[in-house]
């Protein structure tokens, strides 16, 4: 099975797929000093819980925007699973899309997967959104090149800013106001309201400037854990799917040179 591993800024996601379907799937906090033996001492035993073992992995496939956490990364491969690990981007794994932009090589890893993904499971031009630690918001056309996109601060970013800079502001979980006010009556309530509101009326924005400079019908594909959050008050998204990125490391793989 394929082992696929997705390394963002705040998360590194581990995925186990037989074929496209994920059988297991874990995550870890991104610290790009965590070792590859500290790794796996972690990933070995969660294998084990889940009922596979380190044989059950046959290849290791890793998209990173974390140049310092990919060598640990291909340390665990090749040490605990015998397995010199592929790398999205890099030959035999190219991206398999066009990457219509002025500086192809600066687009992230995780949006070109996700890119792959999106375009493998939908029909016709698409908005991806990805709600991580930067929120990204891109155009993928009905041919599967990736046009082009934004970049905002993520959600949580936003909120750590604002309480960081102002002393008096309590740090509150993000989460579903309980009801569509948005005149609240606590510090609280009004921080919630002005971060959850706030963020749907700038995604809101997003999609309807977007759409309108594509010009053609638009299906609105989002992913990370935030879009879940976001999709029981609104109707931002015609699918959400928080796998999107690992789908893509495993297309990618299944595309892969001299692969299937």
């Amino acid at each position: 099975m394929l082992l696929a591993i997705d390394a963002g800024n705040t998360n590194i996601k581990f995925a186990l797929f037989d074929g496209l379907e994920i059988k297991a799937r874990w995550r870890i906090a991104t610290d790009a000093r965590r070792t590859g033996d500290e790794y796996a001492v972690w990933l070995l035993q969660l294998l084990k819980l889940e009922g596979f073992t380190k044989d059950d992995v046959t290849d290791v496939i890793i998209s990173t925007v974390v140049p310092r956490a990919l060598h640990n990364l291909q340390v665990l491969s090749a040490k605990y699973f015998g397995i010199d690990a592929l790398v999205a981007g890099r030959a035999p794994v190219g991206w398999g899309l066009a990457l219509d932009v002025d500086e192809p090589q600066n687009v992230g890893a995780d949006r070109a997967c996700n890119a792959t993904a999106a375009h493998a499971g939908h029909k016709g031009d698409l908005i991806v959104i990805s709600f991580g630690t930067a929120t990204t918001v891109d155009h993928i056309s009905a041919t599967g090149a990736y046009k082009g996109g934004i970049i905002a601060p993520g959600i949580n970013l936003s909120l750590d800013a604002l309480v960081s800079a102002a002393a008096k502001l309590p740090r509150i979980a993000i989460e579903a106001p309980d009801s569509d006010t948005v005149i609240g009556k606590t510090t609280q309530s009004q921080m919630l309201i002005g971060i959850y509101w706030g963020y749907v009326a700038m995604i809101e924005g997003l999609i309807a400037r977007m759409k309108a400079e594509i010009g053609k019908p638009v299906k609105v594909v989002a992913t990370g854990g935030l879009a879940v959050l976001f999709q029981q008050h609104t109707h931002l998204f015609d699918a959400v799917d928080g796998d999107l990125t690992l789908r893509g490391l495993a297309i990618l793989y299944a595309g892969r040179e001299g692969g299937a």
